[in-house]
Parts: C-alpha cells; sequence; structure tokens
C-alpha cells in the first residue's frame, strides 16, 4: 500500500502545483473575478477546496469526514479578500492532507472511515478525494486561462506545439 500511497501524494501534489502555477500567472483581481453571480472565483473554489480538506482529513482514520464544525455553505461565499488569505487558506488544507496521509500506517489500511455517514476503504476515501480536487483544480485553471487570455502561459504542452515538445521529449517528433 506504500505504493499506492505514494503514487496518491504524487498526484495531489502535482493538480496543487497545476493551481499554484494558475496563481501566479494572474493578478490579485484576478482570482476574484467571476463570470456571474453564480458562478464560483477562484478564491471562493480555495475557499471550498481548503474546508473539505480540513473536514475529510482532520482526525481523518477516526472521525466522519463531514464535521460538525464545517460551514460549507460559507465556503461559497466572498470571504477572502486578498492573495495573502487565499494562500494561507490555500496551504491551510493542504497541510491538513498531507498530514493525515503521511500519518497513515500499515495497519490503517483494513481500516473503515465515514464521509457523510458512508463506510468506506481508506483506498477509497483517498480515491474520492482524487476525483473530488482535481474537478476543483480543473476549473481552476480555465477560470485562470479565461481572465489571462492572451498573456497566459500553458501549463502543459502548449497548444500547436506537440511535434516539438515530443522532439525534445524523445528525440523525435510523432512518437
Amino acid at each position: 500500500m506504500k505504493t499506492y500511497l505514494n503514487s496518491a501524494i504524487k498526484r495531489l501534489t502535482y493538480y496543487k502545483t497545476l493551481a499554484e502555477r494558475t496563481f501566479d500567472q494572474l493578478n490579485d483581481e484576478q482570482l476574484f473575478w467571476q463570470y456571474n453571480e453564480e458562478s464560483n472565483s477562484i478564491a471562493i473554489i480555495v475557499q471550498h477546496l481548503s474546508g473539505n480538506m480540513l473536514s475529510r482529513w482532520t482526525d481523518f482514520l477516526i472521525s466522519d469526514g463531514e464535521k460538525s464544525w464545517r460551514a460549507r455553505d460559507t465556503e461559497f461565499e466572498p470571504v477572502i479578500n486578498s492573495r495573502a488569505a487565499l494562500m494561507l487558506k490555500w496551504n491551510e488544507g493542504w497541510t491538513c492532507m498531507f498530514n493525515a496521509l503521511n500519518a497513515i500506517k500499515d495497519d490503517d489500511w483494513e481500516k473503515k472511515i465515514l464521509i457523510r455517514g458512508e463506510s468506506l476503504s481508506v483506498v477509497d476515501a483517498i480515491n474520492r478525494q482524487l476525483a473530488h480536487y482535481p474537478y476543483h483544480i480543473g476549473q481552476i485553471v480555465f477560470i485562470g486561462k479565461m481572465v489571462a487570455g492572451s498573456k497566459w502561459n500553458s501549463l502543459s504542452v502548449p497548444k500547436g506545439q506537440s511535434e516539438a515538445y515530443n522532439a525534445e521529449k524523445f528525440g523525435k517528433a510523432g512518437n
């Protein structure tokens, strides 16, 4: 299970980095931009991710992942009002999650945990978050790309650059 855990941590770290590379391309105003009143800004998505992480990963193996102290509805209200506050909230959630993952011991893998009363294996609970967090990070990247416009720097292979990328990566084009 150590191989699985290392893989999960690697994937989660990758998605965390994608969002941070998006934050780095945006000015403060762009972090709070909303397409309309029904859509979320990057700051609101960060609030939600952090709230989810703190709830899911605090006492991960011993209490329901939906904590009574979580105020989920307020995660979707504009509370964060600065880049510094956004980064503090962002790092708080990720630190909680990585600490919980790194604390998993060999005998913990057979335990059942609860999320909103649903019994899950430890692997399934991790997989659930491996699906949830990239979903929202994709939203962050999409919003970032929209508001940055022509100033956007691709986070992967830039559009129209696949052959050049493959040639550099693999030593030949079209591979």
